[in-house]
């Protein structure tokens, strides 16, 4: 029975391509509210469970509910599903013919059919929320890597998603620039957003996560608060890993 609390409910998620199994019936639940972060091996099917969430990839089998909603019915209206889910990739996907406040702007105008004025005010809010009010007509590549990754998290809040995935948001980062996206991230979480994030930022989960989930070979081997996964891990795949990423 899903937990009143938990705003993803995933159930006997699976995903194959072709002969090849990705995700192995998956249960998972992510709670309102909370930071859920998802860590494991390259190739463990992290991103792929990420994707199933908004419909980007088509699971083979098992269940997904957004506050109750299964959206993996049939029939279900995609579109308006993803505006209720915002999704930050590790590539930024900006427009590069855009100014930062353009690109926040464009969905509020495409998809939510706001006046030009109201989804300026609206660009400008998010744009400000992620620290970058004066940087609102800088193009693309007028911005670093972390600027660019601000605007897209910009853009995905102006849709006001009851839940936010991020996708390895950092790896296409310089190592100095993570920090400013992270954060964002803690911001966003005191803020009160429902979070789910694929990432190897150990330090980060260690301290912003409420409950962490290690993935290995398209299954969930342990799920936990950081202090259980990271200091007193109950399995040893878990400990293998812990082990060698945080060195």
């Amino acid at each position: 029975m899903q937990d009143d609390a938990a705003l993803l409910s995933i159930s006997g998620l699976r995903l194959s391509y072709g002969a090849t199994e990705v995700l192995k019936g998956l249960d998972l639940e992510a709670r309102r509210g909370e930071m859920t972060f998802i860590i494991g091996p390259s190739g463990s099917g992290k991103s792929s469970l990420l994707r199933c969430c908004n419909r980007l990839e088509e699971p083979s089998a098992g269940r997904i509910l957004i506050a109750g909603e299964d959206i993996t019915k049939p029939g279900a209206n995609l579109n308006r599903i993803r505006r209720r889910i915002g999704m930050v990739f590790q590539s930024f996907n900006l427009y590069p013919h855009m100014t930062a406040a353009g690109n926040v702007r464009l969905a509020l105008q495409k998809v939510l059919k706001k006046s030009r004025s109201e989804a300026d005010a609206i660009a400008m809010a998010q744009l400000d929320r992620v620290g970058l009010s004066g940087h609102a007509h800088q193009y693309p590549a007028q911005l670093s890597g972390g600027q660019q990754q601000r605007v897209a998290i910009a853009r995905a809040l102006a849709l006001e998603p009851a839940i936010m995935l991020f996708d390895e948001p950092t790896s296409a980062l310089d190592p100095e620039l993570v920090g400013e996206v992270l954060k964002v991230m803690r911001a966003l979480k005191d803020d009160g957003m429902t979070m789910v994030v694929v990432s190897h930022e150990m330090r980060f989960a260690r301290s912003a996560a409420d409950q962490v989930v290690f993935i290995a070979e398209g299954r969930i081997v342990e799920t936990g608060p950081p202090e259980q996964i990271f200091e007193n891990p109950q399995v040893q795949r878990t400990r293998d890993f812990v082990a060698q990423a945080e060195h």
